[in-house]
């Protein structure tokens, strides 16, 4: 007699009920929904790479220390001396990281909303709860309900996306720093700067100052998103603690060669994020000009905006072969809004262009 797997039975229900996270298919689309760098390596950093990658010996294990790869982190984007450093296939294994060595019984992860997704989704993973703390109408940070939070649910772990994604928002460090002394050695407050390319302001340097302070970064929006990096520095203690949990040759060689032949190269993904910061102030400028078009405040590689029929808007913007994010329904601040990645100057005029075809066609 056949026999049926009981999916019900051996999947937990708070798994059973979500739905896989999607990634639209942008082929034959000009891409602006993911926050990736346009730009290529130049051609004749692609060669060198290219050969570089060709000599990396795929037949063995990577390096289990990673020490040389966490020396040019350390040297070339800032992570102060003395302050280890923790590596994940991208960031957002780190986050996943943090969850598992955190997840105690009845501990709780904080942030505000809305902010990243998978804060959320890895403390439903870890069978942490998740606290979600609405931001100002602004998208800035709500500092007394965030210290009320704080106090009331005690949070083993709480972050804050410096810039913020969806939003675009820098909060202020002040309020920030409050939330640190908020929760002193009671949790972790991880500050994640993902974007910090592009806003040109980071708590890296201010790791020495607070026990509790993780700062958490990925190369993906610099321009290496196809390569899966992301690290964290903070509290030596700490970090060995999490690098129990990381799992072994979790970076493998391909990465690990293409990153430090990179970062080695470092001021020509400086260079690309300073054109991108560039291209963002005119594109800002731009789309406000357009009528019916709110453009908020952006310090990442991307811009919200907020049209009328976001909807109607994003499906003619896709009927013009141009995909961007329709945020919408992530979260009732977030009504009538898009968010659009910083392109080429190129890009960005077609982008342009049929963005007020489709609010003129509404």
């Amino acid at each position: 007699m056949e026999q049926k797997l009981s999916i019900t039975k051996l999947i937990r229900p708070e798994i059973a009920s979500l739905s896989a996270y999607h990634v639209p298919d942008a082929s034959g689309l000009l891409k602006l929904d993911a926050m990736e760098n346009p730009y290529l390596l130049p051609p004749a950093m692609q060669q060198e790479l290219a050969n570089h990658l060709a000599g990396v010996a795929l037949n063995r294990y990577p390096q289990p220390a990673y020490a040389s790869l966490k020396q040019l982190i350390a040297d070339k984007l800032g992570v102060p001396a003395g302050h280890d450093i923790v590596l994940g296939n991208g960031s957002d294994e780190l986050i996943s990281m943090v969850s598992i060595a955190c997840a105690k019984p009845g501990a709780k992860v904080l942030a505000p909303v809305p902010g990243f997704v998978m804060y959320a989704m890895s403390a439903l993973f870890a069978g942490l709860e998740f606290v979600g703390v609405d931001l100002n109408s602004d998208f800035t940070l709500n500092q007394a309900a965030m210290l009320a939070a704080i106090a009331e649910h005690q949070p083993a772990i709480t972050y804050l996306a410096y810039p913020n994604n969806p939003t675009g928002t820098l909060y202020e460090a002040d309020d920030m720093v409050a939330i640190l002394q908020a929760v002193g050695d009671n949790g972790i407050v991880i500050v994640d700067e993902a974007y910090q390319p592009f806003a040109q302001a980071s708590f890296m340097s201010r790791l020495a100052e607070f026990d509790n302070l993780v700062v958490m970064r990925t190369v993906s929006k610099l321009g290496l998103a196809g390569i899966r990096l992301g690290y964290m520095a903070g509290n030596n203690a700490l970090m060995h603690e999490f690098e129990k949990v990381r799992p072994p040759y979790n970076i493998n060689v391909l990465t690990q060669a293409a990153a430090e032949f990179v970062l080695a190269r470092v001021e020509v993904l400086d260079a690309q994020a300073a054109e991108l910061r560039q291209q963002r102030t005119e594109l800002m400028a731009a789309m406000a000009s357009l009528p019916g078009v709110q453009v908020f405040p952006s310090a990442a590689n991307f811009v919200l905006i907020r049209v009328a029929n976001a909807e109607q808007v994003f499906v003619k913007l896709r009927e013009q072969k141009i995909l961007v994010k329709n945020v919408g329904k992530m979260h009732n601040l977030l009504g009538n809004c898009l968010r659009i990645t910083v392109s080429t100057r190129e890009e960005n005029a077609l982008f342009l262009a049929a963005l007020a075809a489709s609010l003129s066609s509404k």
